[in-house]
């Protein structure tokens, strides 16, 4: 009876474990997918961050850059006493940071008060009414009060926010994945963390795609009459609800932490661990010729990684002239799904032709030189700058002077030339106000508005010819729409066949490094990595953008704000040329580890 009574307690015993390990990898699963669907969202957010807090683009690059740091405040500590404390409750309380970090992020919404962009536009301007205003007449005036905002430096608590969830992210890698390697079963690790991942991978997806939906939004909706807003979300002073998103973010963090409380310290088949001292293991580690290389191999590709991702949504916006919504859109169901394609082949090349260390490092070589080719063949295809009058049409200069903007047109007009509040004439010329288009009357409200008897307009239409303008900038030229669609085809081919060689290049660490040293070289891997690709790239990228802007806005109490018109040429330029070292030393030194 007392055999019987134990094998029944066994039983029981061993199924509660069985049930606390299913438990962790449907928990793990979900926190892959919730870390990555909140980092997925911040980089589809930079642009209308930038915009609502009038930063330039070198400051969005520090504050995407903070995760990073956050990540490395915790990173040693994490990795040294993770291991000996409650791992699944490390992980819950990592969580609960990314949580804090997501609702800190979208705070400053609350306490900056309504969005107010810079316009010329009167918005008491009766719908009945043929000449209610004279643009023209009326020169620009700051805010009437000029108050200093209560916002103006509230990006600090994004910085804040978001360096608070790379704090709360730390422990989920280490720790999760020596915990699954600990308590199953050897030959099962690699299918588990594979379908673990898999999981993680729908995150990117359905945060750019969160993104996207935010991004239509209005940022003040529900507090304001959207009918008296001049501006739609095509406009370069639009800014979307960033904020929603950051708090739906944070809720699917809080949750996915959850079961994590409820799991065990330890589980059956513990594993011993081998004591060894970490200087003298260090040591060894970067005598190891292949080490130094694929260390570098993978720090300059996440440099050009990072890079592009942080920018592309304002790259697609401002080089083709697509709204910000849409850009983050297809990232989100185009290039990140392409992504996902190529990492699954290079896993499937290396099994099914048995590939060994230097077939996968021939992979990987290919992977990047094919790549590059196709990044190369995205400097060609990019669209003209859009026709804006006084800024790219008879302003050959990159920088913006205020005085081209000027002309016998309007040179009677009180215009303000630090004004943006583009319209667009029916000759398809984009000016940078109705006062810099010599407009004289309007007709119409919000959106609707129309500016006719625009003098500017005439110099140029024959007599007779419609001389009215709407707001917002002209659609670009027809041919770009083919540009972007060759470009939008190249990118995605160009994201799978990079990820095609992220398997193989992973395997190449594995496979080069003595058993005992891997999760040391891993760990390296990731501090060197984080520390000089993570923070540096959006910080010069966001430079070498800035450098290429031909219109800056006003803040309301004067002073620079957000960029509103790139070049698209130098801007393109720009890119590829913080790119373009990165992915040829990833190719040399990929090549030298042959």
């Amino acid at each position: 009876k007392e055999h019987s009574a134990l094998s029944i307690q066994e039983s029981f015993t061993q199924q509660t474990l069985t049930c606390s390990f299913q438990l962790f990898l449907a928990a793990m699963s979900f926190v892959y997918f919730s870390k990555a669907f909140g980092g997925a969202y911040m980089k589809s957010s930079v642009t209308q961050i930038e915009r609502r807090f009038d930063i330039p683009s070198s400051l969005i690059g520090v504050i995407d850059g903070s995760f990073e740091i956050g990540n490395l405040l915790v990173i040693a500590f994490v990795s040294y006493f993770g291991a000996k404390l409650h791992r699944p409750r490390l992980i819950g309380a990592g969580c609960l940071i990314m949580a804090a970090g997501s609702l800190c992020t979208a705070l400053p919404h609350f306490f900056q008060g309504q969005y107010k962009y810079e316009t010329s536009v009167s918005h008491s301007t009766n719908a009945n009414s043929t000449e209610n205003i004279l643009p023209c007449l009326i020169p620009f005036c700051l805010h009437s009060a000029c108050e200093k905002e209560a916002g103006s430096s509230m990006w600090v608590y994004v910085f804040l926010g978001n360096m608070l969830r790379g704090i709360g992210e730390t422990p989920i890698m280490p720790l999760g994945v020596s915990y699954l390697d600990d308590f199953s079963r050897e030959e099962n690790t690699a299918f588990y963390l594979a379908c673990i991942q898999t999981v993680g991978i729908l995150g990117p997806m359905f945060g750019f795609m969160l993104g996207s939906f935010c991004a239509k939004l209005y940022v003040d909706i529900g507090s304001v009459d959207l009918d008296t807003v001049t501006i739609n979300y095509k406009d370069s002073r639009w800014v979307g609800a960033w904020w929603l998103g950051f708090i739906v973010t944070g809720v699917v963090m809080l949750l996915s932490g959850i079961p994590f409380w409820f799991l065990p310290k330890s589980l059956p088949k513990q594993g011993e661990e081998q004591s060894q001292n970490f200087f003298p293991s260090l040591k060894r580690l970067f005598r190891n010729s292949v080490f130094p290389v694929i260390i570098l191999t993978a720090l300059v590709s996440v440099n050009a990684f990072i890079g592009m991702i942080t920018f592309k949504p304002k790259y697609m916006e401002q080089v083709y002239g697509q709204s910000s919504s849409k850009a983050i859109l297809l990232i989100g169901i185009m290039n990140l799904p392409a992504v996902a394609l190529g990492i699954i082949t290079g896993g499937f090349v290396l099994k099914r032709f048995k590939l060994g260390v230097i077939g996968a490092a021939r992979v990987a070589l290919s992977s990047s030189l094919c790549s590059f080719c196709l990044l190369l063949t995205q400097y060609f295809l990019h669209c003209d700058n859009a026709e804006v009058a006084g800024l790219t049409i008879s302003a050959p200069q990159l920088s913006y002077q205020p005085d081209t903007l000027l002309s016998q047109c309007n040179m009677g007009c009180t215009c303000s030339l630090k004004h943006w509040d583009p319209v667009c004439a029916y000759n398809g010329m984009t000016y940078a106000s109705p006062c810099l288009a010599g407009c004289q009357s309007s007709t119409g409200t919000g959106k609707e508005m129309v500016f006719n008897n625009c003098t500017c307009i005439g110099e140029i239409l024959t007599p007779g010819m419609n001389m009215s303008a709407v707001l917002g900038q002209c659609s670009r030229k027809s041919d770009c729409d083919r540009f972007f669609k060759f470009y939008m085809a190249v990118s995605v081919l160009g994201a799978f066949v990079s990820a095609c060689g992220g398997t193989p290049g992973y395997i190449v660490l594995l496979r080069s490094i003595q058993p005992e040293l891997k999760s040391l070289a891993l760990g390296m891997q990731t501090l060197i990595v984080r520390t000089l690709g993570g923070i540096p790239p959006p910080i010069y990228f966001g430079a070498l953008i800035d450098l290429t802007c031909l219109k800056w806005g006003t803040k309301r109490c004067g002073g620079r704000g957000a960029c509103r018109l790139y070049d698209a040429n130098a801007f393109s330029s720009g890119l590829f040329i913080g790119l373009d070292p990165c992915l040829q030393s990833q190719r040399a030194l990929q090549a030298h580890s042959l």
